[in-house]
């Protein structure tokens, strides 16, 4: 089912690599904080650490998906995560809709392979021509830079 955005922006383009990782740097640290409460809570549950090996993948599970709930939720909400918010960023299917929770999903498993060949699939977007990622292609969707004037005045979408 296609959910349109709230607002809708007629002079939108695809947003620039800085921009996209200043945002990505931003949500970094959020997730770093995400993973540290986590980490924390599981050592007070287990009454001081986490050393066993069943323990360890325990945690790492439950931080791997709390950031997969963190960027699905924004994803699919508004199509900002707080990062890309600050940096007037919206991640949108390619006709303009909030992606399905199977497209977060698709997105953030394949932005993980996207960084496993030292960043390979990022700077995929500085040659290609529809200057998309490899998980933009594979999720259908692109990431597009919003108007300067976007907080200012905002139209409804019908």
């Amino acid at each position: 089912m296609q959910r349109p955005f709230r607002y809708d922006y007629s002079d939108i383009r695809p947003a620039s690599f800085g921009k996209r990782l200043m945002a990505m740097v931003y949500d970094g640290l959020i997730l770093v904080a995400i993973w540290l409460c986590v980490a924390i809570l599981a050592t007070v549950l287990n009454q001081g650490g986490v050393t066993s090996p069943l323990g360890r993948a325990a945690l790492q599970s439950a931080q791997f998906c709390l950031s997969f709930l963190f960027f699905g939720y924004f994803w699919t909400r508004n199509g900002q995560t707080l990062g890309m918010q600050a940096w007037r960023l919206r991640v949108q299917t390619f006709d303009g809709q909030r992606l399905t929770w199977t497209q977060a999903l698709i997105r953030f498993v394949t932005a993980i392979v996207s960084w496993i060949p030292l960043g390979l699939g990022y700077i995929w977007m500085l040659f290609s021509d529809e200057r998309l990622t490899w998980h933009d292609r594979w999720s259908e969707s692109c990431v597009v830079q919003l108007p300067r004037d976007a907080l200012k005045k905002k139209k409804p979408s019908n």
